[in-house]
């Protein structure tokens, strides 16, 4: 079937383009201080294949034909342009090489580098064109602004774990930053990174029909994420730092855009770094791949602080995604009207919340200020106003919306069916929803051949008019992770799964865990009717530290014991393991590696080994391939 754009996206994309933004500054500051473009545009990763291609996005410089929404098109050609920038004299950007900016900052000795996108080649290259325009300068420290993973997972392509151990180049970040990195890309890596698959479009191709970008950035590179831990924690707002002769003055804003971030300021560039808390778009409140809710409220008091704190001494403004905003008039505004926005939606999302109303309500009924609609930066190309609401009212009020209609339904495939069943079997669906389709309630469709598709997955009709409603929602969506998640479901649909392109959980992250985290990764694994009736205690001295590990009840708890074993209720230990610490990861990674390392003497065995293997074979493997569109 032809995935032409149908009259009713093309009607709604020529009425949106008539109530579009006017202004044209952003056109100039995103091309603005170019100094250098890569010679090459792909990037090499590991296997040799392209971790990123720069040059991919070169259909952006033609007209849109029809098939993407003119705001999002716009600024997808604006997050593809890629280089070198100078943002001020002793500060530049590489932009367009990942989903996030790396940030260059010129010191006595060498470079600071600010938040090293998220895999080692881009990373790498980044550095290397800097250099190529700017010499050979040293990497002096390293300055992760919050704790998600393109603003880490490309360290090791700027520095190295033993210049960091010998001092030389010093890791900054704020409080918090290696728990919830680990939290984040660990616990439920997995199905945030099938999601995140979605959200980035990874599986699609490149051009008008595909993946035009994500709105924050165009998408994650494919590579090798690393990860180099702190060696510096920013514990207060107003702390200031000399960081290779260059001061630096920090604020704290836990509970913005990610749960550990910081903005900062340069009083000798006068350059205001805004981490990810103030960019070209609306962002997420939750994002679609999955997350902790951010609270817009926090976020907004913390502008607010931004703007007391620094906005009357700076001249430019720089985060780590988009371009810079110069002028102070401009940045006041820019800051002031991001600050609005995310406490308009939690103020009216609350007050419609309280006059009874739902998230799916409210999220429908939400419409910004004109003062904010009439300006790109507020536009939800990343977040939108409709999954945003609905995130603000979960913060509060949790998954229930009170109707008890809602608090025992059927699970998917059971309601499915029932569904079906009631609209006279899967067929006369199907031939309802294309009726639907011919008529443009495409938002109806998607929801009734949800419910074919979860009674009979292998209804060849009901795939491929699911899959076309898919497409013409994501050609008429301005969200970039919108428009993602829609035409990945088509090609699922069409094509069979394509799981996860890229995995979480890297050897560097692993790596990182604290015993603490470790132990807590395998009791989230533990399949917990298979282990009720079975008690374990296994005890684990590692590097000295005794931690007492505790199966009952299909529940694995862990604390940290003293040498009379105080504190412990479930008694003695069925055998007690002593190791370092990378001898206990890499026998909880990779179990078939616990003899060896008895074996070699590197792992002391005190009572039956086992018990530990016993343990390991009550954990579930966590599926990256998961069904998504389909049960």
């Amino acid at each position: 079937m032809s995935d032409d754009v149908t009259p009713f996206i093309a009607e709604a994309l020529r009425e949106a383009a008539t109530r579009l933004p006017t202004d044209t500054r952003d056109e100039e500051a995103a091309g603005r201080g170019l100094l250098a473009e890569l010679a090459d545009p792909v990037i090499a990763g590991p296997d040799g294949s392209p971790a990123w291609d720069a040059a991919g996005y070169a259909f952006l410089d033609e007209e849109n034909p029809g098939t993407v929404h003119p705001s999002l098109w716009r600024q997808s050609r604006l997050t593809a342009r890629s280089g070198l920038f100078e943002v001020v004299p002793g500060i530049y950007q590489v932009r367009g090489l990942d989903l996030s900016n790396v940030t260059f900052v010129e010191g006595d000795r060498g470079v600071i580098v600010i938040d090293p996108l998220i895999t080692v080649e881009t990373a790498a290259a980044a550095l290397a064109l800097f250099r190529s325009v700017r010499g050979d300068r040293p990497v002096t420290a390293v300055i992760y602004s919050h704790s998600h993973i393109d603003h880490f997972g490309g360290v090791k392509g700027v520095t190295t774990q033993a210049a960091v151990d010998s001092g030389d180049c010093p890791v900054f970040a704020p409080p918090g930053f290696l728990e919830h990195a680990i939290s984040e890309n660990v616990y439920a890596g997995t199905a945030m990174g099938r999601r995140a698959g979605y959200m980035y479009g990874a599986a699609l191709p490149k051009g008008p029909a595909g993946q035009v970008g994500a709105g924050l950035g165009q998408t994650t590179s494919i590579g090798t994420p690393s990860l180099i831990q702190p060696t510096r924690t920013i514990t207060a707002t107003g702390q200031r730092e000399v960081v290779d002769g260059i001061p630096i003055v920090f604020q704290l804003t836990p509970g913005t855009e990610a749960p550990s971030e910081m903005n900062f300021f340069f009083p000798d560039h006068a350059a205001l770094c805004m981490a990810e808390n103030a960019t070209h778009t609306l962002h997420n409140t939750l994002t679609l791949r999955g997350a902790l809710v951010r609270d817009p409220h926090v976020w907004a008091q913390y502008l607010t602080e931004s703007i007391s704190l620094f906005a009357h001494q700076a001249d430019v403004l720089f985060a780590s995604h988009h371009w810079p905003t110069w002028g102070r008039t401009e940045l006041v505004e820019f800051l002031s009207q991001q600050r609005d926005l995310y406490a308009y939606l939690h103020d009216q999302t609350l007050r419609m919340l309280n006059q009874g109303m739902t998230g799916r309500e409210i999220a429908e009924a939400m419409v910004l200020p004109p003062a904010l609609e009439e300006v790109w930066h507020t536009h939800g190309y990343y977040g939108s106003v409709s999954h945003n609401v609905k995130a603000i009212y979960q913060m509060y009020m949790g998954w229930f919306d009170g109707n008890p209609a809602h608090l025992w339904e059927h699970p998917p495939v059971e309601e499915a069916r029932r569904y079906v069943d009631f609209m006279g079997g899967a067929d006369a669906t199907v031939g309802k929803a294309q009726a639907s389709f011919d008529a443009g309630d495409l938002r109806w469709v998607v929801t009734v051949l949800n419910h074919v598709l979860f009674a009979e997955p292998d209804h060849a009709g009901a795939r491929e008019l699911q899959a076309r409603a898919f497409t013409q929602l994501g050609y008429g969506s301005e969200n970039g992770t919108w428009r993602n998640f829609f035409l990945s479901g088509a090609a699922e649909l069409r094509e069979g799964s394509f799981g996860t392109p890229t995995q979480p959980g890297s050897p560097d992250l692993l790596a990182a865990l604290s015993i603490e985290q470790a132990l807590d990764s395998l009791a989230i694994r533990v399949d917990g009717p298979q282990a009720w009736g079975l008690r374990i205690a296994v005890d684990w001295v590692v590097d000295g530290v005794r931690h007492a590990a505790r199966l009952t009840n299909g529940v694995l708890v862990h604390q940290v014991i003293d040498d009379e074993g105080s504190g412990v209720a479930a008694g003695p230990a069925n055998v007690t393991l002593t190791s370092t610490k990378g001898v206990f990861l890499e026998c909880l990674i990779i179990p078939e590696r616990f003899e060896d390392r008895v074996d070699s003497g590197e792992l002391t065995v005190d009572g039956d080994g086992g018990v530990w293997l016993t343990l390991l074979s009550l954990l579930d493997s966590p599926d990256p391939d998961f069904q998504i569109v389909l049960p």
